[in-house]
């Protein structure tokens, strides 16, 4: 049995990509923080710095951090860029 944990454990350990979700990101979205907002503050950027990076309006970025737009693909590419995640990270369920 030691044998095939160890051969578990370094599949595993091959198939890492070295991502992790840091507690702050993972705690804030699973109490319903809107995932961008809480990417966004874990990199300790404001509305406007991000939206400016982004290529995108304040306004916009607003929309999509209190969930009354969803945000076009292409603008999820964007945030995800600038705050360095997959763009999985950045979409809701």
């Amino acid at each position: 049995r030691a044998a095939d944990d160890a051969a578990l454990f370094d599949a595993a350990r091959s198939a890492d990509d070295g991502f992790r979700i840091p507690a702050t990101v993972a705690n804030a979205i699973l109490d319903g923080e809107q995932p961008v907002k809480a990417w966004r503050e874990h990199r300790g950027l404001t509305q406007e710095v991000l939206a400016e990076k982004a290529g995108i309006s304040k306004a916009y970025l607003c929309q999509i951090e209190t969930r009354k737009r969803v945000g076009a693909l292409k603008t999820l590419r964007a945030l995800a860029d600038v705050l360095a995640v997959s763009i999985n990270e950045l979409q809701e369920d």
